[in-house]
């Protein structure tokens, strides 16, 4: 199987809190989170997995506002089991739970800075160990997407120049949030099919959707996909 050094990106603010996937939106997620690294490293033993948590400490002012540092790297690419599992199940809910009025809902709570969080990625995988193989970061999302369709399609063109691949996994906020995906993966893709995006619906388990979807699988998924659907 292919050699890849993946960068896993968690949506840790408030809306994570939200019980419409079981048990709860971080819940599922971190599930979810533990199928792709088992996927990534046991596709290929020299494979590499890193965690970023989206939203990183709040620092507060002396005014008695509060601020996100941003994105916290919380461990490097390596395939160390031990030490990937670990980030992921000590990643903390972040967020203003507190806003002004004029604050807007998904800044007060927190919200998702994709494109901050993918140049955390971007710069982590830039110093793997292993520079051989392919690069990928997957997207959980599970919140407002701060910033406009622009600024993600912007992103989406740094990491395909970058010869970065990405997932986008988005489970809530979808109503709001759609636009801004599509912008992302349609931008990061070009004229090549390598990044995807799967939304899942609420109520099911997010790790039941991504074992049969091209996330988990690449092509292999969706050529099964098409043949179920009649598709030549």
């Amino acid at each position: 199987m292919v050699l890849e050094s993946c960068m896993i990106l968690l949506d840790n603010s408030e809306y994570m809190r939200n019980g419409d996937y079981i048990p709860t939106r971080l819940e599922a997620q971190h599930d979810a989170a533990n199928l792709l690294v088992g996927t990534k490293t046991q596709s290929n033993p020299e494979s590499t997995v890193g965690v970023i948590a989206m939203t990183g400490e709040f620092l507060g002012g002396q005014d008695g506002s509060s601020s996100s540092v941003g994105a916290e790297l919380l461990i490097s690419p390596t395939d160390d089991m031990g030490k990937i599992l670990g980030a992921l199940h000590n990643v903390p809910i972040r967020g203003r739970s507190l806003g002004s009025r004029s604050t807007p809902k998904s800044e007060s709570l927190g919200g998702s800075d994709i494109a901050a969080a993918v140049q955390v990625a971007n710069l982590a995988l830039k110093h793997r160990r292993n520079k051989n193989g392919a690069q990928r970061v997957v997207v959980f999302v599970g919140s407002p997407i701060l910033g406009d369709a622009k600024s993600l399609a912007k992103c989406g063109r740094q990491l395909k120049k970058n010869n970065v691949s990405i997932d986008v996994i988005a489970m809530g906020e979808w109503e709001e949030n759609e636009a801004k995906l599509v912008e992302l993966v349609n931008a990061a893709n070009g004229s090549g099919d390598s990044c995807h995006l799967v939304t899942i619906p609420p109520g099911t388990l997010p790790s039941d959707v991504l074992v049969t979807s091209p996330i988990v699988h690449g092509g292999a998924a969706e050529a099964a996909a098409a043949g179920a659907a009649g598709i030549p």
